[in-house]
């Protein structure tokens, strides 16, 4: 490690810790990794680079614990989904125990820039502003916004929502910016946690609930009495995992590794073990991005 680089202090680590979700059958705690150091003197950003994360026999990613089908917490108290299938292939191939550390969506960059994670693996949309602020690697997977309702009521374009009605949306997402910038009268209720999201829309508490066209689809089809009015909103986006601005070893390594199992098909065999029983097979092609090269 350059020795001009900082270390970070104790009690960022030790809030780290505290922020990390559940174990799995692949986890370690947080005071195993190695401390991260700053990107460059008197900078707030920090990463660790490839070598450094492998001595350290440590990664630090961030997933989300409670978005299923791509990030959540099963019966057995371990992580599961999409991300996380690929998280631990990512584990496997660098020769590391993987710490995940359970994150939201308004925290994603946060998360990155304050060296709690390595990368992000937690349904990142790509995007210009945030890749201003953040690397994006290549991408594994298409997505688009969609928009949910309740069946008695089904929502087929926001032309029709109304002063009073309110829609629901996760704070720090696309689907949030989206309304934010082209339906601005439009009045949002805004969670920060899936969860709560989904148990104030099951209550009744606004028209609708806006996210990527993924997630609406499994809660319509998981949850009857639901419909998704609106399969997809805005432009067609690719989803892909994210590492600190600057960190070009991380990045790199990534791109590698998304290439190289793509000749595999390794996510087409990942959607088949986790989103399968969701989504079916009609959709596998369509979301599924193999080997970085979107169709």
């Amino acid at each position: 490690m350059k020795k001009n680089l900082l270390t970070i202090a104790l009690s960022t680590v030790l809030g780290a810790a505290a922020l990390t979700g559940c174990g799995s059958t692949n986890t370690a705690s947080i005071d195993e990794a190695e401390v991260a150091k700053a990107a460059s003197p008197g900078s707030s950003v920090v990463y660790r680079t490839v070598d450094e994360i492998k001595e350290s026999g440590t990664i630090n990613i961030g997933v989300f614990s409670d978005k299923s089908p791509f990030g959540y917490v099963d019966e057995n108290g371990n992580y599961a989904g999409y991300d996380v299938y690929f998280a631990e292939r990512i584990g496997a191939d660098l020769g590391v125990k993987i710490n995940y550390v359970s994150t939201e969506a308004a925290n994603r960059i946060e998360y990155l820039q304050t060296g709690k994670v390595d990368i992000i693996l937690a349904n990142f949309t790509v995007t210009e502003e945030r890749a201003q602020e953040i690397d994006f690697a290549l991408p594994y997977m298409n997505v688009a916004l969609g928009v949910v309702s309740p069946s008695d009521a089904v929502l087929t374009s926001l032309e029709d929502v109304q002063a009073q009605d309110q829609i629901i949306v996760i704070s720090g997402t696309t689907a949030e910016t989206y309304l934010e910038k082209n339906y601005p009268d439009i009045k949002l209720q805004k969670y920060d946690a899936y969860a709560e999201a989904k148990t104030a829309f099951e209550n009744g508490n606004a028209i609708a609930w806006a996210n990527d066209n993924t997630e609406v689809i499994a809660f319509a089809i998981e949850n009857e009495g639901f419909t998704v009015g609106i399969p997809s909103l805005g432009d067609a986006d690719t989803i892909a995992p994210a590492v600190t601005k600057g960190n070009e070893s991380l990045l790199n390594w990534l791109n590698d590794e998304i290439v190289a199992i793509g000749e595999e098909n390794f996510f087409h065999a990942d959607y088949e073990a986790t989103l399968l029983d969701t989504y079916g097979a009609d959709y596998e092609n369509t979301l599924v991005v193999e080997g970085g090269k979107v169709q």
